[in-house]
């Protein structure tokens, strides 16, 4: 059997190596050639691209837009799309994040190869409870989009549902995973390093710490646990928020306004939360929308008990007063209420606490791999 080669696409680049590689290594190990296509010149997640290149991974620039309404833009990425997948002879396309999901497979579509193509969609914009022009406008695009897709792969059981009536090519398939999955080796309970991890964070080791994990943007909405924060009158509650995006420079002026800069902090993106989530009393994760949400699972397999907005994402892996405190996600009160509960309670933290990496096993890597094999056996044996 030839080798077959399979193209990963993304609109954001960093996305492989920050969420796919354990897809890219299970590849490799089926005899696979690895390429990526993303937009390079606009990273969210910090990477490597000379690291990429040794793992024999072949990039390709494409000039992809997040946005939707940029029609020039991304009518070029298909373009350019299509020609890496007549050029390199692609047998099976996985693309990844709304705009790669659509360019991608248009441009397989067009195409002179009709490559096997997979869409993970990691989130669907159109939920219960969505506005009304998410559902005019993707709820159409992503019934389209599914005639020219052989496997739909979702990451939470409303989606997958959902993609269960949608009409795919002939033979086509629907899977559910839990997450991209997590290293439960890599998060795991090591208290014995939070100590030093404090000292350099400046975090007192007597205080209460909340860290959020999440690119810095309206939906991850870290702002109303800021405003929680301040609603409370305890001055050792600290919050250490992890991430870039678009509103650095708005939460970083609305905690100079509530007067909390001496506790909390933008830390920008970070290559060691493992280490920091060994700091944290819990977690926090107030987004309007999550397709699921892998930073809030890598801190439960910490043992960090959650604080959560209450969407879709998040109902895959809370469980209300044991290991999390679901909020609804624009009231402050209510997270400050939650915080407070888990600020006087130690004996509830540390149930909360035990509970939490038991309930988050099943995203695991181990796991989640197991659905993604029979995934890319039926590709390989299609292609």
């Amino acid at each position: 059997m030839c080798m077959k080669r399979v193209l990963f696409i993304t609109t954001i680049s960093g996305f492989l190596p920050q969420f796919e590689k354990n897809d890219v290594k299970l590849l490799k190990e089926m005899g696979c050639e690895i390429h990526y296509a993303s937009n390079f010149e606009n990273p969210i997640y910090a990477f490597d691209e000379e690291e990429l290149r040794r793992q024999g991974i072949i990039l390709h620039q494409i000039d992809i837009a997040k946005s939707p309404v940029k029609f020039r833009t991304n009518a070029k990425a298909i373009r350019q799309l299509k020609a890496i997948i007549d050029s390199y002879k692609i047998d099976i396309v996985h693309c990844h994040n709304p705009m790669g999901g659509v360019a991608g497979r248009v441009a397989s579509g067009f195409s002179r190869r009709n490559p096997y193509v997979i869409y993970t969609a990691h989130g669907f914009h159109f939920y219960k409870g969505a506005p009304k022009v998410n559902w005019a406008l993707f709820y159409p695009a992503e019934r389209l989009m599914a005639h020219m897709t052989d496997c739909i792969v979702t990451i939470n059981r409303e989606d997958y549902e959902r993609a269960c009536k949608f009409r795919l090519k002939k033979g086509g398939s629907v899977y559910q995973i839990h997450s991209v999955g997590v290293d439960k080796k890599r998060f795991d309970r090591h208290p014995e390093i939070a100590m030093e991890k404090r000292k350099e964070l400046s975090i007192p080791q007597d205080a209460f710490h909340i860290v959020t994990a999440a690119e810095l943007n309206a939906n991850k909405n870290q702002k109303v646990i800021i405003e929680a924060i301040r609603k409370l009158p305890e001055k050792d509650i600290y919050y250490s928020i992890c991430g870039k995006g678009s509103n650095e420079k708005k939460l970083q002026s609305l905690i100079e306004e509530e007067g909390l800069a001496e506790r909390v902090r933008l830390l920008g993106f970070r290559t060691d939360m493992e280490e920091i989530l060994q700091t944290a009393d819990c977690f926090a994760f107030p987004s309007y929308r999550e397709g699921l949400g892998v930073a809030a699972v890598e801190a439960l397999l910490c043992g960090v008990p959650l604080v959560t907005a209450d969407n879709r994402g998040t109902r895959e892996y809370t469980i209300d007063g044991a290991n999390a405190f679901c909020c609804k996600a624009d009231d402050a009160n209510f997270f400050a209420n939650a915080i407070d509960n888990l600020y006087r309670n130690k004996t509830l933290r540390d149930r909360m606490s035990g509970y939490a990496r038991k309930s988050a096993m099943k995203f695991t890597i181990e796991e989640v791999e197991k659905t993604m094999r029979e995934v890319y056996k039926k590709a390989l044996e299609r292609a």
